[in-house]
C-alpha cells in the first residue's frame, strides 16, 4: 500500500472509529484493528491508538461546557479516581511482555461489546433514590477500574464510566455524559503523556487517524438522531463479539 492510500485508509479508519466514539464510546473497536491492519505490533498500535483517539476527547469535551456549570467540582472528584486507574493501567501495559497483551485483548474486545449491550437496557433516564454510602464508595473504587481499564487498552471504557456515574449521581443524563467526556478525556490524555515518554508511537499513522476521528466524532450526532439507538448498540455488540473471536483465534490457535 502506497503512502497516499494508507493514509486514505487511516482518515477512514479514523471516521469509522469517531462516529463509534460518538455513538458508544467505542472508537478502539474500530481504530485498534485499523492500527494492526498496517503491521504496527498489539501494543504500539494500542499506544498509538491512544494518540489518535485523544482528539475525540478534546471536542466531546468542548461540546460538554454547558451541561457541566454548576458541576465542576463534581468533576475534578471524580476524575482524581480515574486518572490515577489510567495511570495504573499504562504501567501495567508497560510492564507486562506484548504476548500477554495480546493475549488479554479479545476478552476486552469481548467485555466491551457485552457492556454496550447490556447498558443499553437499563434507563440511564429514570430518576432514582440516592444510592447508600457503600454502594457509592463501591462505585467509586469502580471509577479507578474503568480509569485503568482505559490507560490499558480503552474500548467501552466511556460506557463503563457512564453505568457507574448513573449509580453515583442523580443529575440529568445529558450531565452525567457530559462528566463522562471529561473525566475520560482526562483519562486518555494522562496515558497519552505516560506513553509517550515510556513507549513507541508510530506519529505517522496517529496523525491521519486523528483526521478522521475528529471528522467522524463531528457527523456522529448528526447520524445517531436518525438511527434507532437499540439497533445501533446490538450491531456493535454483534460485531465486537465476531472480533474478540478472530484476535482469541489469532493469539491461542493460530
Amino acid at each position: 500500500m502506497n503512502s497516499t492510500l494508507l493514509f486514505i485508509y487511516l482518515v477512514f479508519g479514523g471516521i469509522l472509529g469517531g462516529l463509534l466514539s460518538t455513538i458508544a464510546s467505542m472508537a478502539s473497536l474500530a481504530t485498534y484493528p485499523v492500527l494492526l491492519s498496517v503491521g504496527i505490533a498489539p501494543v504500539y498500535a494500542n499506544t498509538t491508538n491512544d494518540a489518535a483517539l485523544i482528539w475525540t476527547g478534546v471536542g466531546s469535551s468542548a461540546a460538554s461546557l454547558k451541561e457541566l456549570r454548576g458541576h465542576w467540582k463534581k468533576v475534578w472528584f471524580y476524575a482524581i479516581f480515574t486518572v490515577v486507574g489510567s495511570a495504573v493501567g499504562c504501567m501495567l501495559l508497560i510492564n507486562f511482555p506484548g504476548k500477554i497483551f495480546e493475549k488479554i485483548v479479545p476478552f476486552c474486545i469481548a467485555f466491551s461489546g457485552l457492556m454496550i449491550l447490556f447498558s443499553g437496557n437499563s434507563n440511564l433516564n429514570t430518576e432514582k433514590e440516592d444510592a447508600n454510602k457503600i454502594v457509592k464508595i463501591l462505585s467509586l473504587l469502580s471509577l479507578f477500574v474503568a480509569g485503568a481499564y482505559a490507560g490499558y487498552f480503552g474500548a467501552a471504557s466511556g460506557v463503563l464510566m457512564l453505568v457507574i456515574l448513573n449509580i453515583i449521581t442523580d443529575d440529568e443524563f445529558l450531565t452525567v455524559n457530559a462528566i463522562k467526556n471529561i473525566i475520560g478525556a482526562l483519562s486518555n490524555l494522562v496515558a497519552l503523556i505516560i506513553y509517550m515518554f515510556t513507549e513507541r508511537i508510530y506519529w505517522g499513522q496517529a496523525i491521519p487517524l486523528a483526521i478522521g476521528a475528529l471528522i467522524g466524532s463531528y457527523f456522529g450526532p448528526k447520524i445517531i438522531r436518525h438511527i434507532p439507538v437499540k439497533i445501533i448498540r446490538r450491531l456493535i455488540a454483534i460485531l465486537a463479539l465476531i472480533q474478540a473471536g478472530y484476535f482469541a483465534y489469532t493469539a491461542y490457535i493460530k
